[in-house]
């Protein structure tokens, strides 16, 4: 199944229009006609099943013929995963973590953070193709950066972890992962985060966990993170 994203299209609508670019993409490139089967998500778990009733490159049409719904799962996956220096990286993260299973991330600034600057518009862009790729019926939550401050006081429901590199003590997220339980996981910059983000994580509920054995690049231990939640939850 191929899959279009809209993400204003109504639950109720009986057709929709896809815009300019959108339009040609599907009459030039992939060469669709009228009578043509289109399926469209919006995001939030509904699969719309269209057929092609006006194929025009600038304004392509087609008529809803089924809707459904996608329940969702029965838990939530939160991870805040600070920004890379280099920005393929953090841009990797998002695409693996949205083809594997992920509800909302957070990039948080932290103290050895080197980038502080984030795109969001990019960075959005690469969550809504691999949510298409991956055949996803709901679009992960990207939040806009925050500090860590300001992220670390925030209430967060479920399991709390977080995953460092300091020599004190941990436990293994395998162990601690609940089934059916919303989990948050910070995971931080590439200098780690500093012994006082891990005090106040710790004093704010966060249990310290381990990802195994290895040091972990900072996307690479947030995909494994992600891996691990949800293969926990098969």
């Amino acid at each position: 199944m191929q899959l279009f994203y809209t993400s204003d299209i109504d639950p109720n609508a009986t057709s929709h229009t896809f815009d300019r670019e959108e339009s040609k993409h599907i009459i030039k490139v992939l060469r669709k006609k009228e009578g043509d089967t289109i399926h469209i998500t919006n995001g939030l778990g509904f699969l719309f099943t269209t057929e092609i009733s006006l194929a025009s490159d600038t304004k392509c049409t087609v008529r809803i013929v089924d809707t459904s719904h996608q329940q969702p799962l029965p838990y939530r996956l939160h991870l805040a995963v600070a920004p890379t220096k280099m920005n393929e990286r953090y841009e990797w993260f998002l695409e693996k973590a949205t083809e594997i299973g992920i509800h909302e991330i957070t990039p948080i600034l932290c103290e050895h953070s080197e980038r502080t600057v984030f795109k969001a518009e990019r960075m959005e862009k690469i969550l809504i193709a691999a949510m298409k790729q991956s055949n996803q019926l709901y679009l992960p939550k990207l939040n806009p950066a925050l500090s860590y401050k300001n992220f670390i006081g925030q209430e967060q429901v479920g399991q709390k972890f977080i995953a460092h590199c300091d020599e004190s003590h941990k436990l293994t997220l395998k162990s601690q992962l609940q089934k059916n339980q919303d989990v948050t996981l910070l995971v931080g910059p590439e200098g780690d985060f500093s012994v006082k983000e891990i005090e106040i994580a710790l004093t704010k509920g966060f249990i310290p966990v381990t990802l195994g054995t290895t040091r972990l690049r900072t996307e690479t231990a947030a995909v494994v993170a992600c891996h691990s939640v949800v293969f926990n939850n098969e």
